[in-house]
């Protein structure tokens, strides 16, 4: 009998406006088991960024789809989001953004700069943490850097981490390595097919998870 693959996280394009959505992002979320989208909203408008974030609810929250806001506890707050995904690495604010959104919201974290960081989130309490994700200038660490990471973490750790895969061509090794979720965004966006099509195709090279 097969074993259970990873879910799929998937990480928005930055979003300015609402009319910044997508185009058929329903499709695209019903193509493959995503468990989260990632909100990248950017705007120093509240009002404009509370009605992206609402707009994105009422496509992605009744698919089974977590909303997750990037770096914005406060839009969190104002909303009916899953999560906020804390994308700076360990700092001061990590453990207050902790105390304001659980157990009603997850909070996760990325750009950790290795395994003390790595395990000193973990001890913080934090719900997931992200390996491989691009950086805010849009450098991507090496693949190998990722799979040595997210082997690590889930082959000792019982909190959930994501492995982050720049390309589809990725996908089948980020997710042999134990990862709970394989997170894309990019190469799915991109993709000359289509988004849903990409989607697809990252469901097919899904690896089985190993036995914990």
């Amino acid at each position: 009998m097969a074993l259970e693959t990873a879910r799929l996280y998937l990480l928005s394009p930055v979003l300015r406006v609402a009319e910044d959505l997508p185009i058929g992002l329903a499709e695209v979320l019903a193509s493959g088991d995503i468990a989260c989208l990632l909100v990248k909203v950017a705007t120093s408008d509240a009002g404009s960024a509370k009605k992206i974030i609402q707009k994105i609810e009422e496509i992605a929250q009744p698919q089974g789809v977590a909303v997750i806001i990037e770096g914005d506890g406060e839009l969190a707050l104002r909303t009916n989001a899953d999560g906020l995904h804390l994308s700076t690495g360990l700092n001061n604010r990590l453990r207050d953004e902790l105390k304001s959104h659980q157990p009603k919201r997850s909070v996760g974290i990325s750009g950790l700069k290795g395994r003390d960081d790595a395990m000193e989130a973990g001890e913080a309490g934090v719900d997931y943490l992200m390996f491989g994700e691009p950086a805010p200038d849009g450098y991507v660490p090496p693949v190998a850097q990722t799979i040595e990471r997210a082997e690590w973490w889930a082959g000792i750790f019982n909190i959930p981490c994501v492995a982050y895969a720049h390309h589809l061509a990725d996908v089948a090794a980020v997710s042999a390595t134990g990862a709970d979720f394989v997170a894309l965004g990019e190469a799915v966006w991109s993709d000359k097919r289509g988004p849903a099509m990409a989607i697809q195709e990252a469901q097919k090279l899904l690896q089985p998870l190993p036995d914990r």
